[in-house]
């Protein structure tokens, strides 16, 4: 049954009373950041209800994680504070719960129109760690770059792999990316290519916000890494290909990556996705034992992406995804990133890698729609093999319940030139 709020929340919208994602939020230009979660068509505003006393539980009664400029406080009290949050919240909205609703200058101030505030970064992110998790995407690129024989290294089917990424260029949906420079493979015996990248490339990803993390020298069960991963927001970790491709070689990704990564504002948490878990692909050999999982899932998340070229006026779908596709699981990511003792904080990010599918319209990046380039991608009258200087890429990504959706909101951003 669809639970009601007393707040109007249409069919479609990606945020009714099942979801009540977590984020943070400018109210005016000058204001001091605080958290808030959305609904419907507004931002509730948590530090108004926390100044209330509204947050009465015996975990959050006397926190100030709801006054923080940020979500890394809350998301490291951990599930049962979570839990405590999340009945409150409920409770309040609901239609027949008169304490907000009833409330006139309460709702003033906390129930905020969610056109008219400012998101910004939902937590501190200390540290980011993207993965390499879709099978499929492994596949086919390693099919482009070193042919179909053996397209994917016989570790990959070991262990997750991932690498360090730069947490400083993370940046919230809305923000214009710039195209990067950098070096390209040499053409015969010239040098190296110089100049901004020829090869920009979107990312279809998701990634996990860290709760409480371990001390270092401590590892975490993969069992119990679930207690460990507050929720989900969409990624678009933007790739210079061509840099990359160069500079890879052999420590992996640099300059190719860290000029700038994308994730929309809203964190969905794993209590509002858990009618949506469904099974994990069948991991075949199966994984060492600090890895084997009692119960392996993934989530039911349909994905979507649609660009927008530089001069028009409607954005074309280029790709259709799911969450499910991937296979090594969110928690297996987490209990092997601190196998070696490794510690993690609160509001860690952890990028999924691309999350592609076994269907040519279901592949995660530019790299595999046009094969690299050889197969032009049509754009509603024009073309692109990779992304052209104000073309615009936008995520989608939600959950389809009985009579409601429990969505990510949008992910998007807009190249601009390299400087000159």
């Amino acid at each position: 049954m669809v639970l009601k709020s007393f707040v109007e929340v249409e069919p479609e919208s990606h945020f009714p009373l099942e979801n009540l994602p977590y984020g943070v939020f400018k109210p005016e230009p000058g204001s001091v950041p605080r958290p808030g979660v959305a609904i419907g068509d507004y931002v509730l505003d948590l530090s108004a209800l926390s100044s209330a006393g509204l947050f009465d539980g015996p975990l959050l009664k006397n926190s100030d994680c709801f006054n923080q400029p940020n979500l890394n406080k809350f998301v490291g009290l951990g599930r049962p504070a979570w839990k405590e949050a999340r009945a409150t919240l409920q409770k309040l909205l609901s239609a027949t719960e008169p304490t907000l609703r009833d409330n006139a200058a309460l709702r003033q101030i906390a129930l905020l129109p969610m056109d008219k505030v400012q998101m910004l970064l939902p937590v501190a992110i200390g540290d980011y760690t993207d993965f390499f998790s879709s099978m499929h995407h492994a596949k086919n690129c390693g099919t482009i770059f070193r042919g179909p024989e053996n397209p994917i290294n016989l570790n990959w089917f070991h262990l997750p792999i991932a690498y360090h990424g730069r947490a400083s260029s993370i940046v919230i949906s809305g923000t214009d990316i710039m195209r990067p420079r950098g070096q390209g493979h040499p053409t015969g015996n010239s040098a190296p290519y110089f100049g901004p990248s020829r090869k920009l490339d979107f990312e279809l990803e998701m990634a996990a916000i860290v709760g409480p993390g371990n001390e270092l020298g401590t590892t975490v069960d993969v069992n119990e890494a679930a207690d460990h991963i507050f929720g989900l927001v969409l990624m678009n970790d933007w790739s210079a290909r061509d840099i990359q491709a160069w500079e890879y070689v052999p420590l992996g990704p640099f300059l190719g990556k860290s000029f700038g990564t994308t994730i929309s504002p809203w964190i969905v948490t794993l209590d509002a996705l858990e009618p949506f878990a469904c099974e994990a692909p069948k991991q075949n050999p199966s994984p060492l034992t600090y890895l084997v999982e009692k119960t392996s899932r993934n989530y039911d998340i349909s994905l979507e992406v649609l660009i927008k070229p530089s001069g028009q006026a409607d954005s074309c779908v280029v790709t259709r995804s799911n969450f499910n596709h991937l296979y090594w699981t969110i928690t297996q990511q987490l209990a092997h990133h601190t196998i070696n003792g490794c510690n993690l904080r609160p509001g860690d990010l952890f990028g999924t890698g691309t999350i592609s599918g076994p269907e040519p319209e279901s592949y995660g990046c530019l790299l595999e729609l046009t094969w690299n380039g050889q197969k032009p991608l049509s754009l509603g009258g024009t073309t692109r093999t990779f992304l052209e200087d104000g073309d615009e890429v936008t995520f989608f990504g939600y959950c389809q319940g009985n009579g409601y959706k429990v969505g990510f909101g949008r992910c998007s951003g807009k190249i601009v030139p390299a400087p000159q």
